[in-house]
């Protein structure tokens, strides 16, 4: 792993393109639905990175072929037809939210036991409503430390159907999981979710990419969907667009240094909920052309970003990433709607308020966000990362600002984004020792 990196601001705004690696949350999708499908699917431009890795290797142990061509970035599955051939399996899933949820509820298809267990992290994570909608499907659990956590064994004689109820779940992921599986169980699934459902957006991509894999799902308001039983994937060829999570860090950059920058590969089309930060830019002053095939982000001059009000509740992920750039607006900036970024890959809300501090911000914490007050006081510091790729890639931004910037453990990146850092020089002109 990357040790610490000092950041060093760019001479002069910058003006060029980037093209940030695959989707992965799209390719961990496409990924899952590939392995339970009939046939072989090629899948390009895929996400080559720690999560990725991790999914490969599960679907390898359930019995499923799986070549992936790193240099390429491409994938080739051939499908077991919702049939896992391995019916013992052990599963592990590091501290990836998307291998850890949606395998737990592909495992209730098989015909066996599967353990699945994670880092010292994902067994703090919350899975306890996944376990009891499998275990109301049919499947048997077993945890090993706490109630509804990792380390979990699945007894699975294949999923019969019924009804499945989530209210206010913390992790769309929740219900992702238990979507990709219904198709293929013996009777008909209602899911049927009450309360705010956070990261809605991923669901809706959970959907797409389901109908592009040739499954019904009748859904309404995401609140309630009805999944026809004994469906079949069928296998696709299908290319991964690029991570607009990743873009992000990008688009902030340019805002926050007067710069511009053009990401080909996203646009108006795209099935990303995180699409939606640039409407955020939009309000703090950034010029945004959205074209065919592209997006494009141009920065206001030094001095003129705007403190905004924004609701990310759909889009947490993107949190990290304007909570760095607030600390550098005009004026205060509220971010709301996104408590359940105490639950992820680190508690973030605590992670930016720390950061933040160190660097002279003022933070004020909320059960539900942030208020992130920019100071005359701004300076660089060292910044703890703990060990999660978003904290350590949104304070990079700090970086082309605050001379000498320390991220500490930088190589955390590689779960999401290996090359961040090389693209991170290319693209603005930051230094990095």
């Amino acid at each position: 792993m990357m040790a610490d990196v000092v950041l060093r601001p760019p001479p002069r705004p910058f003006d060029t393109e980037v093209v940030p690696p695959g989707s992965k949350s799209l390719t961990n999708r496409a990924l899952l639905l590939a392995a339970l499908a009939e046939g072989p699917s090629r899948l390009s431009n895929v996400l080559v990175a720690e999560d990725v890795r991790l999914m490969v290797e599960a679907l390898q142990a359930l019995g499923v072929l799986v070549r992936l061509d790193e240099t390429c970035r491409s994938a080739i599955v051939h499908g077991c037809g919702g049939r896992w051939p391995e019916h013992e399996a052990s599963l592990y899933c590091g501290n990836a939210g998307t291998v850890a949820r949606f395998l737990t509820a592909a495992v209730g298809l098989g015909q066996g036991e599967y353990m699945l267990d994670g880092s010292a992290r994902m067994r703090e994570r919350p899975i306890e409503p996944l376990v009891a909608a499998i275990t109301d499907l049919g499947a048997t659990v077993r945890c090993g430390q706490r109630p509804g956590g990792f380390p979990l064994t699945v007894s699975a004689r294949g999923l019969r159907g019924g009804t499945v109820q989530f209210v206010q779940p913390d992790s769309s992921q929740f219900v992702s999981a238990v979507l990709m599986a219904a198709p293929l169980a013996r009777g008909d699934v209602l899911i049927e979710v009450s309360g705010p459902l956070t990261s809605a957006p991923f669901v809706r991509m959970t959907l797409a990419m389901m109908e592009r894999f040739s499954a019904a799902v009748v859904e309404r308001d995401l609140r309630r969907f009805v999944v026809p039983g004994t469906q079949q994937y069928a296998g696709q060829n299908t290319e991964i667009e690029p991570d607009a999570t990743a873009a992000s860090y990008f688009f902030a950059a340019a805002a926050l240094t007067g710069g511009r920058v053009r990401v080909p590969g996203l646009d108006g089309r795209s099935l990303q909920g995180d699409m939606a930060f640039l409407t955020v830019l939009e309000s703090m002053g950034c010029a945004i052309d959205r074209g065919r095939g592209h997006v494009s982000v141009a920065g206001p001059p030094a001095g003129l970003l705007r403190g905004v009000d924004a609701d990310l509740g759909e889009t947490p992920d993107v949190a990290p990433t304007l909570a760095v750039l607030a600390a550098f607006a005009d004026g205060p900036t509220r971010i709301r709607n996104v408590a359940n970024l105490r639950l992820k890959e680190s508690d973030r809300i605590g992670a930016l308020a720390a950061g933040l501090q160190r660097i002279g911000a003022e933070v004020e914490i909320h059960a539900d966000g942030l208020t992130v007050r920019p100071t005359n006081r701004m300076h660089a510091s060292a910044i703890e990362t703990h060990d999660d790729h978003r904290i350590a890639m949104s304070f990079a931004l700090a970086g082309l600002v605050l001379d000498g910037l320390t991220l500490h453990d930088a190589g955390c990146v590689a779960k999401t984004y290996p090359g961040f850092f090389d693209d991170w020089t290319r693209v603005t002109g930051c230094g990095v020792a």
